[in-house]
């Protein structure tokens, strides 16, 4: 059986596992790390099956120019064996219910189109957001509810762990 859960001290060398293995390079494992360390992790959920680590997600804050704040979630891994199996939408919807309960209005993601509008996610540039990425179509946002996402407001800035994303 399935268990989505926050992550606890003893399985986070479980988690940079994971990312190691499912990312090309460590930098998902350093970031996860470093927001960590540094107290900007709105929500780290793991996913458990037959007491073994299977999937990992993070949720972390986000902002605009008028300061308003939201989450961003970045990194979503699951491990290559236990793939196409629900286990990622699963760790991704309750991250999404724990960021809103924890009071965020609204939440981007730097991903691919066609799956993340299935949590309602949608093209940030309709509401006058980007990212530093360069992400087009692929930066989306989600609101919690009607008129949460701040309009308008340009640059979604992230925490300034990603960073080590670049180097």
């Amino acid at each position: 059986m399935l268990t989505i859960r926050p992550e606890t001290p003893a399985d986070r060398t479980n988690i940079d596992a994971l990312h190691l293995a499912g990312f090309p390079g460590p930098q998902e494992a350093r970031l996860v790390n470093l927001l960590r360390a540094n107290g900007r992790l709105i929500a780290s959920l793991v996913a458990e099956l037959d007491h073994t680590i299977v999937g990992h997600v993070a949720f972390s804050p986000v902002q605009v120019v008028s300061d308003e704040r939201g989450a961003g979630l970045a990194p979503v891994c699951v491990a290559a064996s236990h793939r196409r199996q629900g286990i990622a939408a699963a760790l991704i919807q309750s991250g999404l219910r724990t960021v809103q309960r924890e009071g965020y209005q609204w939440c981007v993601v730097l991903g691919e189109p066609q799956y993340y509008r299935r949590f309602g996610f949608q093209p940030a540039r309709q509401f006058g957001l980007f990212d530093e990425y360069g992400g087009g179509d692929a930066f989306q946002v989600l609101e919690f509810a009607e008129h949460a996402v701040p309009r308008g407001q340009g640059l979604v800035r992230y925490s300034i762990e990603f960073a080590s994303l670049e180097s």
